[in-house]
């Protein structure tokens, strides 16, 4: 029976009574198949490994036809051997080419979507800039309009100032030019009665 990875793997052993584990003699039994199995494996291997050396090294194997097998058999592992040797470079041009050309959508996927990205921050940007150069304007439009209104009501408050200083002066003025001409007239209506009708 050829012994396969998944019978390695699916192996089970029965339990022993009595005592824990498996049973020493059915785990021998199967540890010998392995070994048996896999130096036939091994021998498959090497030979396979010579046929291959010997065919890439051109020289035909003319002793093992008369030992092993007709030399009908002998011919037919060429062909199996050529058969993929031919294809493989195709197959693995196209791999490599699909795998440069994934890459290659990949880069100009990045690329668009970086120059997208760029593109929308740059906008957002410039809408952000615009956005606070409107705000700063109206707040100066805003700010000028109310220093103009402050200076509107500082010039009238001067000019009505002005206007109750010269008032003032003027009233002062002719209160105080009223006073010297009552002193006026009272010096000179002293000085024109007798000294007797003033009782002295």
């Amino acid at each position: 029976m050829a012994l396969t990875p998944d019978d390695v793997v699916t192996k089970q052993f029965q339990h022993v009574r009595f005592k824990d584990g498996f049973d020493p003699d059915e785990v021998d039994d199967f540890l010998d198949e392995i070994v048996i199995e896999w130096r036939k494996a091994l021998e498959e291997n090497v030979e396979l490994k010579a046929k291959l050396a010997a065919y890439e090294s051109g020289a035909t194997p003319a002793a093992e036809p008369a030992v092993e097998a007709p030399a009908a058999e002998v011919a037919a592992p060429a062909p199996v051997v050529e058969a993929p040797q031919e294809p493989a470079p195709s197959g693995s041009a196209t791999a490599t080419a699909g795998i440069i050309e994934l890459a290659q959508r990949l880069h100009d996927e990045h690329v668009a979507e970086g120059e997208a990205k760029r593109n929308q921050l740059i906008a957002d940007a410039e809408n952000e800039v615009n956005r606070i150069r409107s705000e700063a304007e109206a707040k100066q439009r805003e700010e000028s309009a109310r220093l103009e209104r402050e200076r509107n009501t500082l010039e009238a408050r001067i000019t009505e100032l002005r206007n109750f200083e010269r008032d003032y002066r003027s009233q002062l003025r002719g209160y105080i030019e009223g006073q010297l001409r009552d002193l006026d007239e009272k010096s000179a209506s002293t000085d024109s009665t007798p000294v007797s009708a003033i009782g002295l």
